[in-house]
Parts: structure tokens; C-alpha cells; sequence
């Protein structure tokens, strides 16, 4: 333990004109989490194992130049709309909005130039008995990547002495907007190689299955019977390569899974658990959805060092609503209109078993 909480600021370089920092927050339990003003990147977390050694569990990158080369989003805050949109299409108020087709014949993450390649302003760094927290922001232009609204977001990152990432975000705009905001970390809690071997259950009795691009069909089915079902904890790779439709075409997993809770309310989503090191992972959120992503698109990445990241060498749960919502009108509204203000927390709560 140590007697209090720490924020600590690096230059890390500049980009588009703006110096770039490197935040540090460290807890009274020794874990530091290290965040990017460049794309709000969770660039490191570092925290105890059951012997009490300290490791890395976040997939990342040494410097920012690296992280201007980041095709697999590791760490980013993925917005003005994270995941996917069909066709690059969208209409708000009866005008349709043609968007960056960057995934295939597909919107994905923001676009050409989203928040994740966006230098943000610290507004606010704290460091109090029990949390450490530091808030970025970022006004996106009416127009960004074609979307309407000048929009006006914050993200607040705090690291508890109870071994939270807590994430709590906010927007507003001036023209009505979709709007779908998440981080992207990969999560490796050995640190490195496969992620086969970890334990994990998810809060989500209905997922939402995918057409041959990515895009959801619109259908909300049962996991119960497939291998989308953890319910019941089961290693992540028992049936990643399982002989079902929606296996092969995500490579694995990179579904939305439906959170089993009401609309808005702070809940349980899932938990990891690496049994090798006994760290432990859980996640809760106001979101509807999880994204649950194997890492199946890693192989060739960059990460420390400049080594090359493995296929599923780290996988993701990201808080968010359901992909192409815009165009699912009976999913979720990702609407945002003038004189509303956007909401949502996500906790990784980390503990060892």
C-alpha cells in the first residue's frame, strides 16, 4: 500500500499542432493506469497478481508516433459513433447523411478521423484520498465526418483505491445527433499471448447476430443453444471456432451481446478471469449492449517494443449501444438532440482470486 493517491503529467510529443500528454494514476494499492491525451487512450494498466507481482493487462504501445499507426483502435475513446454503421448511411430528421466507409462498404469507430486520431483538452486533474481522476475533452466541429451538431463531449477517467477504471462520459450538441461513445482496450490479463484460456461470464441472455459485413440483421436472439451463451462461466475459447454461421463470419467473437437489465440503469455486464495469475476482471455499465471482440483482426499489430501482436491476444468488452442503431429504429435511440446531455459510466473493477 501506499499512502495516497498520485496524478503525474509527461509531454509525450505533439500532434496537429497541440502537445500531447501522458497521464499517470496511481492508487493506494500500487496500480498505475496510464492515459493518452491523443484519442483518450487507455495506453497502460499495471496491477497485482496473486503472488502481489505487478503486470501489465492492457495491449498497448510504447510512444504516440506509434499510435498514429493504430488500425486495431487499442485503448481509444471509438467516437462520434463507435462500431458500425450500414453503408455509410444515416438519416436524422428526414435528411440522409452520407458518412466514411472504412470498414469494407461500412462506417466504423468515428469515420476517416475519429476521436480516436483527435488530440482532447485536459480540463480537469485530481488527485483526493481514494480516487484519481483527470477529465478530457473534445468539441467535435457541426460536420465532422459529415454528422450534424457541434458536439461537445467529456470523459472523466478515475482510478479507485477499490482497483476501478471508472469511465464517465458526457456530451451535448446544438443540432440532433446519433451519438455512441466507447473505449476500445484489449485486455491480456497475463499479459501476453492467448486468450483462450480465460474464464468469463456475461450478464446477457440475447445477442444480436450479424449479416456477412458486420452489420446486425435486426434480429435479438436467444445466446441459450449457441456458443454466445456465458451465461455460466466457460473459457473464451471453448467454442470461438465452434461450426455456427455467426462464428465464422465475425472470425470468432466481434458480436453486441444484450446487457440483461433495464434501459440506463448502472449494472453488472460480465467478468474475466485468468486463472494462471488469479487476476480477475468485472465489468458494470449504464449501456444496453457489450461488444465482445477475440482479437481475431491482431495479428500484425504493433504493440510494446514494436512486436507483433497475435491473433486473440486480447479481448474485448466495450460498453456501448447496439451497432447500426441509427438504422434499427427498434434498438435502443442513439439520438441526441439540443438541450439533452448524453450520459454514460463504465467500471473494470480488478481484484485477484
Amino acid at each position: 500500500m501506499i499512502e495516497t493517491t498520485q496524478i503525474e503529467k509527461t509531454s509525450w510529443g505533439t500532434n496537429q499542432g497541440k502537445e500531447v500528454f501522458l497521464y499517470t494514476l496511481t492508487n493506494a494499492l500500487g496500480s498505475q493506469l496510464q492515459v493518452a491525451t491523443y484519442g483518450g487512450i487507455l495506453v497502460s494498466f499495471k496491477t497485482a497478481d496473486k503472488a502481489g507481482n505487478f503486470g501489465e493487462v492492457l495491449l498497448g504501445k510504447d510512444n504516440l508516433e506509434d499510435y498514429l499507426d493504430n488500425t486495431c483502435y487499442l485503448g481509444v475513446i471509438a467516437g462520434r459513433f463507435a462500431n458500425r454503421i450500414a453503408k455509410g448511411k444515416v438519416t436524422i430528421d428526414g435528411t440522409e447523411y452520407t458518412l466514411a466507409t472504412n470498414n469494407g462498404e461500412n462506417f466504423l469507430h468515428g469515420g476517416a478521423k475519429g476521436f480516436d486520431q483527435k488530440v482532447w483538452d485536459v480540463v480537469e486533474e485530481k488527485s483526493e484520498k481514494g480516487t484519481t481522476s483527470l477529465v478530457l475533452s473534445y468539441v467535435s466541429a457541426d460536420g465532422e465526418e459529415n454528422l450534424p451538431g457541434t458536439m461537445t463531449t467529456q470523459v472523466k477517467y478515475s482510478l479507485t483505491d477499490e482497483n476501478e477504471i471508472v469511465l464517465e462520459y458526457t456530451a451535448t450538441t446544438d443540432k440532433k445527433t446519433v451519438i455512441n461513445l466507447t473505449s476500445h482496450p484489449y485486455f491480456n490479463l497475463k499479459g501476453e499471448g492467448d486468450i483462450a484460456d480465460v474464464d468469463l461470464k456475461l450478464n446477457c441472455q440475447y445477442f444480436t447476430p450479424i449479416d456477412e459485413t458486420c452489420i446486425p440483421t435486426g434480429e435479438i436472439i436467444a445466446v441459450k443453444g449457441t456458443p454466445f451463451d456465458f451465461t455460466e462461466t466457460k473459457k473464451i475459447g471453448l467454442e470461438i471456432d465452434a461450426d455456427y454461421e455467426q462464428n465464422r463470419i465475425g472470425v470468432g467473437y466481434d458480436h453486441n451481446l444484450v446487457i440483461n437489465k433495464p434501459y440506463g440503469e448502472f449494472g453488472f455486464a460480465g467478468e474475466a478471469y485468468d486463472a494462471t495469475t488469479g487476476r480477475a476482471m468485472s465489468v458494470y455499465t449504464t449501456e444496453p449492449g457489450i461488444q465482445f471482440y477475440t482479437g481475431n483482426w491482431l495479428e500484425g499489430e504493433k504493440g510494446r517494443n514494436q512486436t507483433p501482436l497475435i491473433k486473440r491476444e486480447g479481448f474485448c468488452l466495450e460498453a456501448q449501444h447496439y451497432p447500426d442503431t441509427p438504422n434499427q429504429p427498434h434498438f435502443p435511440s442513439a439520438d441526441l438532440n439540443p438541450g439533452e446531455t448524453y450520459t454514460q459510466k463504465t467500471v473494470y473493477k480488478f481484484f485477484v482470486k
